[in-house]
């Protein structure tokens, strides 16, 4: 009984310490995203224009590497790529103390993109490894909540240090994170987990080194969650400037946050006793239910509840689908099922940042949020096709 208790253990020190390597990654990357453009308009006299591309390169690079990342983990070792890629974006990060023309920088954010695709496959597939069995759900959902924070204290600690001290002291200060980050990582122990199996140790890839086919169906579920989430992540700022919110913009997160958190116990432990449709179906339209609040918010209590319903909804279906592609392989596969997953992801953030901010010019930012719940709708009716097809196969 004692063994059995001590196997099915989430938060063992591992765990912890990859936890924390996942968050120092994440909190780069969001306290970067947020304050880069201010960095290109007020210290390098860029356009709104060209401060964009600082996010774009970087979403470029991570999405063109992610593919390939599952065969390279399976190659070079998930820790051993994890810590190469640790140390290659943290050199990035350093970097940003000294690349101060503008097409240096973009050439920064681009090489920083592919470091930063690795590691969160690596980290991500690792998680994977590491979890019982038999608590996957609520495991990966507690190893989520590592990026779910850095969501959070990212942006806040970024403005926060540009406020009071300047640029350099950021760079500086995210470059310690990471370190602090990659010195965890070395602590992580990998030998008792399962070894893939390479026939082929060569560097061409097929098909299969490039996506786990399992995983694609739920994978492209994700991208168009994803897709409707663009509506938030790139827009919040600027339509609560419109509605004269922008005073309460910055607790929009951190309240999106703590509903993520808050809802995770009882989330993860439905999806592994009952099953995961308990836990997504609900989700699609508590998900959907916030948009619509968050297109009508013309008050503060309307738009921070609505960030209540948004972060328990799609914090729930990320992680959600994000396990159901690992559980859908094998455990030699986590890693091709994790980039798979992310692949699809980021191709959805990128493309629902572009196309809904399309809508936002012609119609206004309160249609963009109307589409992103309708999208939602959508894809509840194709997941329900999904379960449908699987029941039918599972008959035969």
């Amino acid at each position: 009984m004692e063994l059995q208790e001590q196997t099915n253990k989430i938060f063992t020190k591992r765990f912890i310490s990859l936890f924390f390597t996942n968050m120092s990654i994440f909190l780069v990357f969001y306290g970067l995203i947020t304050t880069l453009p201010l960095y290109a308009i007020g210290e390098l006299g860029k356009s709104d224009d060209d401060s964009g591309l600082l996010v774009t390169v970087f979403l470029i690079s991570a999405i063109i590497v992610r593919p390939f990342s599952g065969k390279l983990l399976d190659l070079f070792g998930k820790k051993r790529l994890l810590i190469i890629s640790l140390i290659l974006y943290f050199a990035c990060t350093v970097l940003y103390l000294f690349f101060k023309p503008f097409l240096l920088l973009l050439a920064l954010r681009f090489f920083q993109g592919i470091w930063f695709s690795i590691a969160t496959t690596a980290s991500g597939s690792l998680a994977a490894d590491i979890v019982p069995k038999r608590r996957k759900g609520a495991g990966l959902g507690y190893f989520a909540m590592s990026t779910n924070l850095a969501v959070v204290f990212g942006p806040f600690i970024g403005l926060l240090i540009i406020q009071y001290s300047g640029f350099d002291v950021l760079f500086i200060a995210l470059s310690v994170f990471v370190a602090i980050g990659s010195l965890l990582a070395l602590t992580i122990q990998t030998n008792d987990l399962p070894k893939p199996v390479v026939a082929d140790r060569s560097f061409k890839f097929s098909f299969n080194d490039l996506f786990e086919r399992s995983a694609l169906p739920l994978a492209a579920l994700a991208s168009l969650v994803a897709f409707s989430y663009a509506s938030v992540l790139s827009f919040l700022s600027l339509y609560a400037e419109q509605k004269d919110l922008l005073s309460v913009a910055s607790y929009f997160f951190a309240v999106f946050a703590v509903a993520m958190i808050f809802v995770r116990p009882f989330t993860g432990k439905i999806y592994d006793t009952m099953g995961a449709k308990f836990v997504i179906i609900p989700s699609f339209f508590i998900f959907a239910l916030g948009l619509i609040i968050l297109g009508n918010a013309d008050q503060e209590i309307p738009f921070l509840l609505s960030a209540i319903f948004i972060g328990a909804g799609y914090g729930t279906l990320t992680t959600s689908f994000q396990s159901l592609c690992i559980q859908a392989t094998t455990i030699q596969r986590s890693g091709y099922a994790t980039a798979t997953y992310f692949t699809l992801f980021d191709i959805g953030i990128a493309i629902g940042s572009y196309l809904l901010g399309m809508v936002a010019v012609s119609l206004g930012y309160e249609y963009v949020y109307y589409i992103a719940a309708f999208i939602i709708v959508v894809v509840f009716a194709l997941y329900m096709l999904l379960l449908n097809r699987q029941k039918h196969k599972t008959e035969q």
